[in-house]
């Protein structure tokens, strides 16, 4: 398989074909959780980026017109948990039903209603800062109230829209 730059690359933008060219990009897995008015909801994110230390931030892109995210999104806390080797089976409870997402996994919840779920590489608490429209998503910008990390623990990693493991070289 040649890795080789293409002679003239596309000159157009289809959807389809950028797409998969962003999925050559592998990404941690993130799920963001909270107590909201329908109980407690997830939200599965490939989007998380580090943004500042002073104030910490951090920011998730999230589809336009989510219903995860318009519960979310009013939550006073979020939990962001960082998935770990071994919670694929997470990914899929959180892309089942809003209501019932969470159920049989291992939580957490803080006073404020930032849910953290077990076994995950880091997690952090934190209070939507401020959202900024970005084409068909959002941008939310989290300020980061708390975290905890197990940088021992292996992460989970999405590349070209599958799982998979991190090896040390």
């Amino acid at each position: 398989m040649s890795t080789d730059m293409p002679d003239t690359p596309e000159t157009t933008v289809d959807p389809s074909t950028l797409r998969r060219t962003f999925a050559c990009f592998p990404t941690g897995v993130a799920a963001v959780c909270a107590t909201t008015e329908i109980g407690t909801v997830g939200l599965l994110v490939s989007s998380f980026t580090s943004v500042s230390l002073d104030p910490p931030l951090a920011s998730i892109c999230i589809m336009k017109g989510s219903r995860r995210w318009s519960l979310l999104r009013d939550a006073e806390r979020l939990g962001v948990s960082f998935l770990g080797d071994g919670q694929q089976h997470v990914c899929r409870q959180l892309s089942g039903s809003i209501e019932h997402g969470l159920d049989a996994l291992v939580t957490s919840c803080t006073g404020e209603g930032a849910v953290m779920l077990h076994d995950a590489t880091a997690w952090l608490d934190c209070s939507l800062h401020s959202e900024i429209d970005a084409g068909d998503h959002t941008i939310a910008l989290l300020q980061i109230e708390g975290m905890d990390a197990h940088p021992d623990q292996t992460p989970l990693v999405f590349h070209n829209s599958q799982f998979h493991r991190l090896a040390a070289l």
